[in-house]
């Protein structure tokens, strides 16, 4: 089954959480992450997914959650914080933030993106110059997105998001392959026609391009990584997990995520 990111922010607030894994494989913060997507239902996350760079070593954790009031959603961002220290050893954490959509279009109709594991996605990050300039940014990024991005043939759907915590636009595409992608990447000439529309707006534009590498509908946890998993909570605060796995004199042992 698919991940999804709406186009509207009447329903759903997004979150993203950008990594750099240091000193170990990417498969084993993968893996945390995987454990750290099923921690998260438990929290109200509705689907999640984790994109690993094409040419990199960042790797993105993506979650959709039913809109709660700024409190709850910072004392929500706070626990994922608080979570994610587990993999702290492991990478990274380079930026992260809640976003909403605010807007996007599918080349079927649909009112959402929708990708699998697998599927190859693009990314792109801006920060205004100024306070004036994040409205002419955020137009610029619907220009491109309609103008640049869905006239090509290779794209299924693309979003805009603006972010809830700090002064930032964000866009997502998702491509039929990582051939379209990167006949795209070559055809449009990004750096000579793109960059320089954003630049006059923005100082630090970033573009990266994903693979796929889970998403919770995947259900690999409780198949393969998980024989039982217990959460740890200190009233209504989210404090961290215990996993617990056979032995190898066949009873349970308790390892601390």
């Amino acid at each position: 089954m698919p991940c999804f990111v709406p186009f509207s922010n009447k329903d759903l607030q997004l979150s993203f959480f950008i990594f750099r894994h240091v000193d170990v494989s990417a498969d084993d913060l993968l893996d945390a992450l995987k454990l750290f997507s099923f921690f998260t239902e438990d929290l109200g996350c509705i689907y999640s997914s984790i994109f690993k760079t094409i040419h990199g070593n960042m790797i993105v954790w993506y979650g959709a959650w039913i809109r709660r009031p700024d409190l709850q959603r910072r004392m929500l961002s706070d626990h994922l914080i608080s979570a994610l220290a587990n993999v702290s050893h492991l990478a990274v954490l380079l930026d992260y933030g809640f976003f909403e959509s605010y807007v996007g279009e599918s080349k079927d109709g649909r009112p959402f993106a929708k990708f699998l594991s697998g599927d190859t996605i693009s990314m792109s990050a801006m920060t205004p110059n100024s306070s004036e300039a994040m409205a002419d940014l955020s137009y610029a990024c619907i220009a491109l997105l309609k103008s640049y991005y869905l006239k090509n043939d290779g794209i299924t759907a693309g979003v805009c998001f603006s972010c809830l915590d700090k002064p930032m636009l964000a866009s997502m595409q998702v491509w039929k392959s990582l051939d379209s992608c990167y006949a795209w990447l070559i055809n449009s000439n990004y750096r000579k026609n793109i960059r320089p529309y954003i630049s006059p707006l923005s100082s630090d534009a970033q573009y990266e391009v994903f693979k796929v590498m889970y998403v919770s509908t995947d259900e690999l946890l409780g198949i393969n990584l998980l024989p039982s998993l217990k959460m740890i909570r200190h009233g209504d605060h989210m404090h961290g997990y215990q996993v617990e796995e056979e032995g190898e004199d066949g009873k349970n042992g308790t390892n601390t995520a």
